[in-house]
């Protein structure tokens, strides 16, 4: 039990007053009053015009301050001010962080405040500059919510201190509460609505209007489910069902990403859409701490690409060897990038806290505007009728103005004329006045003219407004097409896909890419390339149609998660991890290695350094076979320690180079040398014995004095071999100096001895001196220039000393089948 004590001021009839009061009642009633304040002015929205007193405050007070959208901008402090200092009596925080969410696209579906300035980032990544910094005025949508308010279309209140007033409610020419959705905590109880798109609302409206008696199944066919400003993906609708049937519901929303190639060696999820009010700083820092605990794997790296002109995007870049659905998969589980949505629809009806479904969301507005347009109607037509009525005592004095006249100036008076005026023409005060007030001017046969016309309209106007307020389809018709016109002008495409539930869950697809077989392949324009399964191409049919970078110079067999090594030109054996090349796409018929990656994104080389094939670390195989530039041969025994990456397989003299290597297959192969003398020496193998990787190799050809190597390769005496010599009196074919060219078999030529001179294999003609490129390996042979383009070759020349052909175009590269 408590006691109060009231008491009074001092004096004769001074008396003390103690009253008992139970605590339980005392709390109970206080506690209801405070209850009751915040729901009602603080956290709940109203459910006509969806918008909570702090937000309709807002628009309210920036229209009486003329700030519409063909106005300028003005300072966010001076509306917060106003706002403040007129109608909403608690901090300025409050009000901007109100006014802030407004102007948000990201926060809402049709922003109803135009900002100019920082106002804030998705997920609050960047918050907002302080309002003395920002300028805002009203948005288009903002100006539908305060339309035809001057025309008693709302109640108004009196403020907090009584000296203004503010609207109840506001006039609302769209479903603000469905299109913008709205969250709040009050008292015991909560709202989180989620937004919806314009177009859809409005169609579930206006069948509402024309069928009211409509199901919720006819309406959810025009809003199936939330629209929200930051797109994504709703995956699963039953939560959304509940919601619009009961009030309450759960959806889940997932980022929208795409796997991509965003570098030539690793693919990525680039993700383009986050959940409702989730931020790209929140999902990077929890995927940091997720790979940091080593509870996320394969994730690489996580790029914030985010900028103004190209909205948001997030690049996280997958491991090679990771399968990136697998590790999207784990990142909706474990990230914020699926997130969970409550619907609470708690709004206010009549001043009650109510939970309402989609059709009792619907239907409230409908009757607010039900309300709102037959009271315009009514002012409207009261506004008219007094403007005829004025027309019409106009009219009747213009009918005898000479009588008029006289009558006024015999007249002492105002008073006396307007008594006169109105027993001589029958005239009520108001139109006695306004014939007073009229200037002589405005007493013209024209002006008679347009009054008739006026009052002609008048009376059309009334009789419209009429059959508005005296018929309830004329006033269902015009509220239908008011909406219909606001969803033409404001409406928008969906943002968000709405899935019925997620796809095939990857937990059965493995994290990690299988070590399937393969093959990898490097083109003559320095592609590389890995293609599913390790069966070799079928050689390409004659007239089979070529394409860029089809010549591929050099094919191991490997597996996904092993590694090949690359062999360059001064003699460096580098390890080259198979997983990290691009994998040409399943069902690869012919080869060509457009879609593969240049050779400098994974390996480091120096300067005129290039990579001439490529070789297994097979330590059972034949092993390396090389040709220098100055005729050294040597077989490289295949001893490859498995904990360096870069090994060296020939210890080289000054000035020489490497201008073929090749893995052996069988050991059994010819080894061929041709030099720019157009000598071409054929020898086994055998005659070559295996050295370790710091031996310099032996003499393999005899060279002429001026001479250099050209071409060292192994072929297959058993195969159907050829061998492409081309002569030119330049060291190198340009576009103006084609050079001839001759195509022979292979079999022509005899085996020689090791370090011997060998034989000629194309005698030059008039203005040739020298070859300028030569190759020999498997038919048929594959011909392309510098860029990969397509080369063509003459044809076969069974002559082993005779002279070449005219080239079509240039040749850089040729290559066998693969």
């Amino acid at each position: 039990m408590a006691r109060r004590s009231t008491k009074t001021p001092p004096g004769d009839d001074y008396e003390e007053r103690i009253l008992d009061i139970d605590v339980v009642d005392e709390m109970q009633g206080s506690f209801l009053e405070y209850a009751y304040s915040v729901i009602y002015s603080r956290a709940l929205p109203d459910a006509r015009d969806g918008l909570k007193p702090v937000h309709r405050r807002i628009v309210y007070q920036m229209n009486e301050m003329g700030l519409r959208p063909d106005r300028g901008y003005v300072k966010s402090a001076r509306v917060v001010g106003e706002v403040m200092g007129k109608l909403h009596p608690h901090g300025d925080a409050s009000i901007y962080d109100a006014l802030v969410r407004m102007a948000q696209p990201f926060s809402m579906r049709l922003p109803l405040v135009d900002g100019h300035g920082n106002f804030g980032s998705l997920g609050n990544d960047d918050p907002p500059a302080a309002m003395r910094y920002t300028e805002a005025r009203m948005a288009g949508a903002a100006s539908l919510m305060v339309e035809s308010i001057d025309e008693d279309t709302v109640d108004f209140a009196p403020n907090y201190d009584g000296q203004e007033s503010e609207p109840v409610a506001l006039p609302a020419a769209f479903p603000n509460l469905l299109v913008n959705g709205a969250s709040g905590i009050a008292v015991g109880m909560a709202t989180n609505m989620p937004p919806h798109n314009l177009g859809e609302v409005v169609a579930a409206a206006r069948h509402l209007i024309r069928y009211p008696n409509a199901d919720l199944d006819a309406l959810m066919r025009f809003v199936p489910g939330p629209d929200l400003p930051t797109g994504g993906r709703i995956v699963g609708l039953n939560g959304i069902r509940d919601a619009y049937e009961k009030g309450r519901g759960t959806f889940k929303i997932r980022a929208t990403v795409s796997i991509e190639n965003v570098t030539p060696r690793r693919k990525g999820l680039v993700v383009t859409e986050l959940p409702f009010t989730v931020g790209p700083e929140k999902v990077v820092a929890k995927i940091k701490d997720l790979v940091n605990a080593k509870k996320l794997q394969g994730i690489a790296d996580v790029k914030d690409l985010t900028d103004r002109e190209h909205g948001l995007r997030l690049v996280i870049e997958i491991k090679n060897g990771f399968v990136p659905e697998a590790v999207l998969e784990q990142l909706y589980k474990l990230t914020p990038m699926e997130d969970s949505f409550g619907i609470n629809n708690v709004a206010l009806v009549d001043g009650q806290p109510l939970t309402l479904g989609l059709k009792e969301l619907l239907q409230v507005y409908i009757d607010h505007r039900f309300e709102v347009v037959r009271r315009r109607s009514e002012f409207r037509r009261g506004k008219r009728r007094d403007r005829l009525h004025l027309v019409e005592g106009l009219l009747t004095a213009l009918v005898d103005i000479d009588e008029v006249i006289r009558i006024i100036r015999s007249c002492d008076n105002a008073a006396q004329a307007k008594e006169s005026l109105k027993e001589r023409f029958s005239l009520t005060d108001v139109q006695t006045q306004y014939i007073l007030d009229t200037p002589l001017r405005r007493l013209t046969r024209f002006d008679r003219i347009e009054l008739e016309g006026e009052r002609d309209d008048l009376r059309a106007e009334i009789e419209k407004l009429t059959r508005i307020l005296d018929s309830d389809a004329e006033l269902r018709k015009l509220v239908s097409s008011e909406l219909a016109a606001v969803a033409k002008k404001f409406g928008t495409e969906r943002r968000t896909v709405l899935l019925e539930s997620a796809a095939a869950p990857a937990a059965s697809v493995p994290l990690q890419v299988a070590d399937d077989p393969c093959r990898v392949l490097l083109s003559s324009t320095g592609l590389l390339a890995r293609t599913p399964g390790g069966d070799p191409f079928e050689a390409p049919e004659e007239d089979a149609r070529r394409t860029r970078h089809d010549v591929i110079v050099s094919a191991v067999p490997a597996t996904v998660r092993g590694e090949v090594g690359a062999v360059t030109s001064t003699g460096r054996l580098l390890r080259l991890p198979v997983v990290d090349l691009p994998a040409l796409p399943p069902g690869t018929t012919a080869p060509n290695l457009a879609g593969g990656a240049a050779v400098s994104e994974f390996l480091a080389l120096g300067e005129d350094e290039r990579v001439l094939c490529l070789t297994t670390f097979d330590e059972s195989s034949p092993g390396l076979a090389l040709g220098t530039e100055q005729g050294v041969v040597k077989r490289v025994v295949p001893d490859y320690p498995a904990n360096k990456e870069e090994l060296e397989v020939v210890s080289l003299r000054e000035g020489d180079r490497i201008v073929g290597a090749v893995e052996l297959r069988t050991g059994e192969e010819d080894l061929v040398f041709i030099t720019s003398e157009a000598q071409l020496l054929r020898y086994p193998a055998s005659q070559v014995r295996p050295q370790g990787r710091a031996a310099g190799g032996m003499a393999g050809i005899k060279l002429g004095e001026g001479a250099r190597v050209l071409s060292f390769t192994a072929v297959d005496p058993a195969s159907d071999a050829v061998v492409l010599t081309v002569a030119n009196a330049a060291d190198t074919l340009d576009g103006s100096e084609q050079g001839s060219a001759k195509l022979t078999p292979f079999e022509q030529y005899p085996r020689k001895g090791r370090a011997t001179g060998g034989v000629r294999c194309q005698r030059f003609v008039k203005g040739e001196n020298r070859l300028v490129f030569a190759w020999a390996g498997q038919a048929p042979a594959l011909a392309a220039q510098a860029d990969g383009r397509p080369a063509e070759l003459p044809e076969r020349d069974p002559r082993r000393d005779g002279s070449g052909m005219p080239l079509a175009g240039p040749v850089a590269a040729v290559a066998g089948p693969v």
